[in-house]
């Protein structure tokens, strides 16, 4: 991951805000409360994310300590929920800028309390880790273990059915499009959940089972089944999947031709 300026982000948010409510004066309670009278970049997602989640039950207050403490505690999940923004600011054609997934975009939101999650797993706090997972399905329709390690760099589009398990590891600069599965293929247990290296591009409703791996800057057609591993660089497509071409670029995941 490049390093990332986080005051300047943050600076690039606020100046957003202030254009949108300029523009568009009915969205300013949205704005003040998200990013204006916010105090930092952690407040701010804090403040966006912990009152979408609170709507299915949990408590603002013990869901806003637990979202500071992790942002406190593991500065790096700040600097990874940037990442993410940036990439879809830079990848997806709807995002016309880097305060957009925050405001409206599920699948950044969800990755974002994924990230809390993962905190929480880390320092041994699973059941807390095992409910938020819980909320955030019922909140995004995206269902992500705890456990699962995903780097930075992601962008998850549309989201909607996006699966991933408890063993499953996705490496930085990876596009996923909606109703896709990193799933294993039973009841086994240990490590059972595919392996998505960098660059990567997974179409919509790929399915992904058991513990393969899909090499760098390969790409999953939509719709397609992979059970054995990838090569890097290649196209797989089918059911099941099978190669069936050379990539032309050398990071499909940024390049978005699904």
């Amino acid at each position: 991951m490049n390093s990332i300026d986080l005051e300047a982000h943050w600076t690039e948010l606020r100046e957003r805000a202030e254009q949108i409510v300029a523009q568009e004066p009915v969205l300013q309670i949205l704005l003040n409360e998200t990013v204006l009278d916010r105090s930092s970049f952690a407040e701010c997602l804090t403040y966006r994310i912990t009152r979408k989640l609170v709507n299915h039950g949990a408590s603002i207050e013990v869901l806003h300590n637990v979202f500071m403490e992790a942002f406190e505690n593991s500065p790096s999940i700040l600097e990874q929920v940037a990442c993410d923004m940036i990439a879809a600011n830079e990848r997806d054609p709807a995002c016309p800028d880097v305060l957009t997934p925050l405001l409206y975009f599920k699948g950044f939101q969800a990755l974002v309390c994924y990230r809390i999650s993962h905190y929480l797993w880390k320092v041994a706090r699973r059941d807390f880790a095992l409910y938020l997972q819980s909320l955030i399905a019922e909140t995004f329709s995206v269902d992500i273990h705890p456990a699962a390690e995903i780097s930075c760099g992601i962008l998850l589009d549309h989201a909607t059915g996006f699966v991933a398990g408890e063993t499953a590891v996705i490496e930085h600069d990876v596009s996923i499009l909606h109703e896709v599965t990193l799933g294993g293929t039973g009841k086994e247990r240990g490590d059972r959940h595919p392996k998505v290296r960098s660059g990567v591009l997974l179409g919509a409703g790929a399915k992904i089972l058991g513990n393969v791996e899909i090499g760098e800057g390969s790409k999953v057609g939509a719709g397609s089944v992979v059970l054995k591993d990838v090569p890097p660089h290649v196209s797989v497509a089918g059911v099941p999947a099978k190669i069936i071409g050379k990539m032309k670029v050398p990071n499909p995941a940024h390049d978005m031709r699904h």
